[in-house]
């Protein structure tokens, strides 16, 4: 299987609509799922966060993984 090239926008709105639709993608993947396997796809995210060595970043994670919970709540 090749690897596909994802370019990535330059320019921080963009940027940011592209964080927001990946988001949404996971948030609906995860709705697909069914609660069993989703709940065990988060607790997985959590641990690997918790593993994280770089605190700003596992922060940022932590927050990502926060609003995809609440949106898959809703």
């Amino acid at each position: 299987m090749s690897t596909p090239d994802f370019f990535t926008a330059e320019n921080n709105q963009n940027l940011a609509v592209e964080v927001a639709c990946l988001k949404t993608l996971l948030t609906l993947m995860l709705q697909a799922m069914g609660q069993a396997d989703a709940g065990r796809v988060i607790v997985k995210l959590e641990r690997q966060i918790a593993e994280m060595e770089d605190a700003s970043q596992a922060a940022v994670f932590a927050n990502t993984v926060q609003q995809i919970k609440q949106a898959y709540r809703q």
